[in-house]
């Protein structure tokens, strides 16, 4: 379930006019209107972005007289984010392990130094 959230987080945000109106809604909740105005294409097709951002549970909105007013759902990114901090975790433990290789190798290319084992084993 948890890798189908993601999914479908990933798959809404690969597009610019969604990722922009994230960006947008980071500052606050704002109106249809102001989130269309800096995009250049018609309401519908803008709406049809809010749509999928609400399907996504990334955005929520509501009717406040005449407008409708969209706010970001910040905890619907969570998954994404426990997801990536686990993929920086192995990715630094990775370089960790690869540097201190790297200055086991530059001992050992020092004169007078003898040669140790492997770093690795």
């Amino acid at each position: 379930m948890a890798n189908q959230r993601i999914n479908l987080i990933f798959a809404t945000l690969a597009d610019p006019t969604r990722r922009a109106v994230i960006e947008r809604l980071a500052g606050g909740p704002a109106p249809v209107k102001d989130l269309a105005a800096p995009h250049d294409m018609a309401l519908p097709s803008f709406l049809k972005h809010l749509d999928v951002l609400e399907r996504a549970d990334l955005v929520t909105s509501q009717k406040v007289g005449r407008q409708r007013i969209c706010a970001l759902h910040p905890a619907a990114l969570e998954p994404v984010e426990h997801w990536l901090t686990r993929q920086r975790r192995n990715w630094e433990a990775r370089t960790d392990r690869l540097a201190a290789m790297a200055e086991a190798l530059e001992e050992q290319a020092q004169p007078g130094n003898t040669p140790r084992k492997d770093p690795r084993k």
